[in-house]
């Protein structure tokens, strides 16, 4: 979505779309291009004459240009329907960019002077974003104050400095004053002189200049409007415009230079405003492969608070697809600490013991570890569906846990009720059995919950949806590993100790029965 100043012309704007896509239907992943500029006549589409909105449409990612990968049966010399059903599993060959590298390259190939560059998004997500806060970007900061041009100053500034950080791809300020206007300031005592009035000098300017509708045709079922005005060489320059005729109630012709002054003058080109005061817009573009929005916006903030001084009764704002992610962490503040908090409650019904409560709880931060390392692994920045894999692992991490408790507490009230749990030597056998004996059904547990998420895991990144996907499910393979080896490990040797010190206990207090018998 690249943006020019305000003032472009018609004609030059025209120019330029059909350049950028000239320039984007060059690369061989690109099927076709639709290029739209200014806006529709209605209230959804709030787009000026200088934004310029391109939808490209993405040939299958099978056509892409493609590279060899090496694969382990590469080769051998196998049937043509089995090398194909291991194709399937494991492709020897890959499209040779990603959609963040495409996104990259066509930034970099449609660099013109004057057009400023935006990410590139989903259309609809992006309609959406203009609709609800306005942006049209990951990241906006509002600035708010009494005057326009000082608005714009400071605009300037703070997209100057937000353009050296790391991790941005464009920063570019809406021009809140420097859009030209042609004014026709009427002369009523040179009007009145021919005996015009200033509606009848108006209706002029209206119809041979701006045109007016006379009538409609009609051409089958479909109908248009007939439009009159003068042609474009009658009208091109502030000269050709004084030369209009304005007819006068004698039938004299009298040009429009006569009767008033042309100038061409500066002025807002759209005026924004929240909260009753006027805003000046900073669309900022961020790298989302090299840095998270989090990140981001917190060095931003630091670096304009070193770098701007804003003049008094002039505030910041920060906004766009931020301003979501903060109202997702405000939710996640609460969900989170509720999510532990029924878990316990569960736990404790089921239960009726603090301890081994704790003792099941305890595998949820042995999970994150495992959630963390995959997250790394796998270049994942933290986000709002990574937030959400996490919340579910702390239930599939207990899970596990209360699968092995259980048959822990199985096999130590049956050796109990037998008579067989007399010695420390008793209670370890009793645990193996509940521990080692019973791998199978533990690790089943386990392997049907990964084999579950493994399809999404290694989900196509060309399709839709599969990148949110996978940042949900990325935690949860991840924890479920680490938390199945303290399931296995940790928790045997935790419920050694706890119930070692009851029977150690309940030895002694035998002992001073027999003792005082």
């Amino acid at each position: 979505m690249p943006t020019t100043d305000p003032g472009i012309s018609i004609t030059k704007s025209r120019e330029l779309l059909q350049q950028t896509n000239k320039v984007i239907r060059q690369f061989p992943e690109v099927h076709h291009t639709f290029g739209k500029i200014g806006r529709a006549e209605t209230s959804t589409d709030p787009a000026p004459l200088s934004m310029i909105e391109t939808t490209i449409m993405l040939k299958p990612a099978e056509e892409w240009p493609q590279q060899e990968m090496k694969r382990f049966y590469s080769n051998w010399p196998l049937p043509e329907t089995v090398r194909g059903w291991l194709h399937h599993l494991w492709p020897e060959t890959k499209p040779a960019r990603t959609p963040g590298e495409l996104d990259r390259a066509i930034n970099d190939a449609i660099q013109f002077p004057g057009l400023t560059n935006a990410s590139m998004e989903g259309p609809i997500k992006i309609r959406l974003d203009m609709l609800t806060t306005g942006i049209r970007a990951p990241v906006g900061i509002k600035v708010s104050g009494p005057d326009l041009v000082t608005l714009q100053s400071v605009a300037q500034e703070i997209a100057q400095v937000v353009e050296t950080l790391p991790g941005t791809l464009s920063a570019y300020p809406d021009k809140s004053y420097g859009g030209n206007y042609l004014d026709f300031e009427i002369d009523r005592i040179e009007a009145s002189r021919y005996g015009l009035t200033v509606g009848d000098v108006q209706d002029v300017i209206m119809t041979a200049i701006g045109g007016m509708n006379i009538t409609q045709t009609v051409e089958g079922l479909e109908r248009y409007p007939v439009n009159v005005r003068y042609k474009p060489e009658l009208r091109d320059d502030p000269e050709k415009l004084g030369r209009v005729l304005v007819p006068t109630p004698r039938g004299e012709h009298i040009p429009l230079s006569q009767l008033a002054r042309l100038d061409i003058k500066k002025g807002p080109p759209s005026i924004k405003s929240e909260n009753a005061r006027l805003n000046a817009w900073i669309q900022v573009s961020i790298r989302e492969d090299e840095v998270d929005m989090g990140t981001y916006v917190k060095r931003a903030k630091q670096a304009v608070a070193e770098n701007i001084d804003l003049p008094p009764g002039y505030s910041i704002r920060w906004s766009g697809r931020y301003e979501y992610m903060e109202r997702a962490q405000q939710r996640l503040m609460l969900v989170l600490p509720l999510t532990l908090l029924i878990i316990f409650f569960l736990l404790y019904v089921h239960f009726k013991s603090l301890t081994e409560v704790l003792i099941v709880l305890l595998a949820i931060p042995f999970s994150l570890v495992g959630g963390v390392w995959l997250m790394y692994a796998l270049d994942y920045n933290m986000s709002v569906a990574v937030a959400v894999g996490f919340i579910a692992l702390a239930g599939l991490a207990a899970e596990t846990g209360i699968v092995m408790l259980a048959y822990l507490d199985e096999v130590y009230h049956r050796r109990k009720r037998e008579g067989r749990l007399n010695t420390l030597t008793d209670l370890y056998e009793g645990i193996i059995e509940g521990a080692v004996l019973r791998v199978r059904p533990k690790l089943m547990t386990v392997a049907t919950t990964i084999i579950g998420l493994l399809p999404v895991m290694v989900g196509n990144v060309f399709e839709s949806g599969s990148q949110v996907m996978q940042r949900i499910a990325a935690p949860m393979v991840g924890g479920l590993v680490s938390a199945t080896v303290l399931t296995l490990l940790i928790i045997p040797a935790i419920y050694m100790v706890w119930k070692g010190f009851i029977l150690k206990r309940e030895i002694r207090q035998s002992f001073r029965k027999r003792a005082v018998a």
